[in-house]
């Protein structure tokens, strides 16, 4: 999906931009307040994020913030926002929240994050859903090359792309579609599913091949006891943990799919040893998913359960400390908040004028929303 840039080229798009100018000239602002020059581009007469890093320089002088690579990220993923007319949920995205979800690795190429590398392997931050703005929950680091994959796609089309890569050279890791493999294209399907509210049966089929990224919501039920689950392995103490939560389950049915599915779970996690470096051990827990006899008896397992009970077995089991890594805990109200889903992520004065468009033609449709749901994820996974 084309998104048109912002243009301040005529009086009437200034006019007609209010809200877009006075974004812009508070950017200009920030990167006065941290001592930072804006793109040249920006820099012309007439633009509002050079009035403001005008005006910014005149009250701040010498006195500025430290610009380090959390404050320039910060500053140039509220440009990009302001450059497409997303909108930017700036009390929860911070220069700390990025460094927050900062990684070493793309959790989609598993390559490390560098600029040694060339531009593909740079670090992006993207939007999950691409019909929500840049809000906390919504954000995750990858390579420059899964985020450029991953652009205008929701879940169902990455299913897509993922199967057409398998089917072009099946058990070949072959590249299709924006350089991505067939295991490359299947995590990030699953990544997009976090953010998108799916039926439960869905949600249950899908195998965990890759765990939330930091920060992000997982919006169904399903896939957050999925983490949990997953994460019992994590650390060590898992065999005293795995028993109280099977005691928070409904039933002795599922129970007893529990129990089967670590008895086939566990032993493709360590089949290869436990590694020492993490981020090895936490791609053993991914790919230990791959295996068929491990989705069948997951399924199996989270069919035993609907999405009421997910919900309540997860809030007890954080309740009693099974989660290995804090999380946060947020109302369907809250799950979402900052995302602007009413206006698929773009800027208020979209927003603005879809509520004049429903007044002026109150028989028209709602746009639908996501249904979000209350379970955000680990702090640090």
């Amino acid at each position: 999906m084309a998104e048109a840039l912002l243009s301040f080229s005529s009086p009437h798009s200034r006019a007609s931009l209010a809200t877009a100018t006075d974004i812009g000239f508070e950017l200009g602002w920030d990167h006065a307040r941290y001592g930072l020059t804006p793109p040249a581009e920006h820099l012309i007469a007439g633009n509002p994020l050079r009035d403001g890093w005008e005006a910014g320089r005149a009250a701040f002088g010498r006195r500025t913030r430290e610009s380090n690579a959390n404050a320039r990220r910060w500053l140039t993923l509220r440009l990009t926002a302001w450059l497409h007319g997303r909108h930017f949920e700036p009390l929860t995205v911070t220069p700390n929240f990025l460094g927050q979800i900062d990684t070493a690795a793309c959790p989609i190429t598993r390559e490390a994050l560098t600029t040694t590398r060339g531009p593909a392997h740079e670090a992006v931050v993207a939007r999950v859903c691409e019909d929500a703005g840049y809000a906390a929950g919504n954000l995750a680091m990858l390579s420059a090359r899964a985020a450029s994959a991953k652009t205008a796609l929701d879940f169902e089309e990455a299913v897509a792309r993922a199967e057409q890569a398998q089917r072009n050279e099946p058990g070949h890791a072959n590249r299709a579609h924006a350089d991505l493999t067939a295991p490359q294209w299947a995590r990030l399907a699953v990544m997009l599913s976090f953010v998108t509210p799916l039926p439960h049966a869905r949600a249950a089929a899908l195998p965990l091949l890759v765990l939330p990224p930091n920060r992000l919501r997982v919006l169904n039920p399903i896939q957050g006891l999925q983490t949990l689950v997953t994460l019992l392995l994590a650390k060590s103490g898992w065999s005293q943990r795995l028993p109280k939560l099977e005691a928070l389950m409904p039933h002795a049915a599922a129970r007893r799919e529990l129990r089967a599915f670590f008895m086939v779970y566990m032993p493709r996690v360590i089949a290869g040893g436990r590694p020492d470096d993490h981020a090895a051990w936490r791609r053993a827990l991914e790919d230990a998913w791959r295996h068929p006899l491990v989705q069948s008896h997951w399924k199996r397992f989270a069919l035993k359960l609907d999405e009421p009970t997910c919900d309540a077995v997860l809030q007890r089991a954080i309740e009693a400390g099974l989660m290995t890594q804090r999380v946060q805990v947020h109302t369907e109200e809250q799950a979402t908040e900052g995302w602007s889903l009413e206006t698929r992520g773009f800027a208020e004065r979209r927003a603005v004028a879809r509520r004049r468009q429903r007044a002026a033609a109150p028989q028209a449709a709602a746009m639908p929303a996501l249904q979000p749901r209350q379970l955000a994820l680990p702090m640090d996974l």
